[in-house]
């Protein structure tokens, strides 16, 4: 999210109490919001879901916005855990669904490759969060945010060959979570 100087000077105030200050960030950052959850998530309302669980994250959560990194960097790291947040939802919801009706909707993998990659690769991070978070914190920073290796370094409060290695790892864990056809 390319933001500017204006937003990060709404976030700082606004993360000092000032309402009108938080209502007109949240109005600049929207469409960004959804946007970035869109490259996430494969189908606009899920997308949707998830940007306004996110504007709902910022307002609550404004307050723990420190100012020591930009304001876009802290603002990817939540938009990113919400669509993930919504991806395991919606997951769960169809797996509930799922075993009280007959297979009736067509699975999203066969479909849609786009989307399939899409789901295959929330699939991936799921399970690394799941059984390496440290690797799955990191790799969500650089691949997904976007951050360069030095500011992954800072936000982990990690040394920048730490960082590295763990991005390497977690890519590595991913790729043998999706197979070999998507080396």
């Amino acid at each position: 999210m390319a933001l500017d100087e204006a937003v990060d000077e709404l976030a700082r105030t606004a993360a000092q109490g000032d309402h009108r200050s938080l209502g007109e960030l949240l109005r600049r950052i929207e469409p960004d919001v959804i946007r970035h959850c869109e490259r996430l998530l494969p189908y606009r309302q899920d997308a949707e879901e998830a940007a306004q669980d996110t504007l709902l994250a910022v307002a609550r959560n404004i307050s723990r916005f420190e100012g020591r990194s930009r304001f876009g960097t802290w603002l990817h790291i939540v938009t990113v855990n919400c669509a993930r947040t919504t991806y395991r939802s919606l997951k769960r919801r169809s797996s509930e669904q799922a075993e009280e009706l007959p297979e009736q909707r067509p699975d999203p993998r066969r479909v849609s490759v786009i989307a399939g990659s899409r789901l295959d690769l929330l699939d991936a991070m799921e399970a690394l969060e799941a059984d390496k978070p440290d690797l799955a914190h990191a790799l969500v920073l650089r691949d997904i945010c976007e951050l360069d290796y030095a500011e992954i370094a800072d936000q982990l409060g990690i040394p920048v060959g730490t960082a590295k290695s763990r991005i390497h790892q977690a890519r590595k864990y991913v790729q043998a979570v999706l197979g070999d056809a998507y080396r």
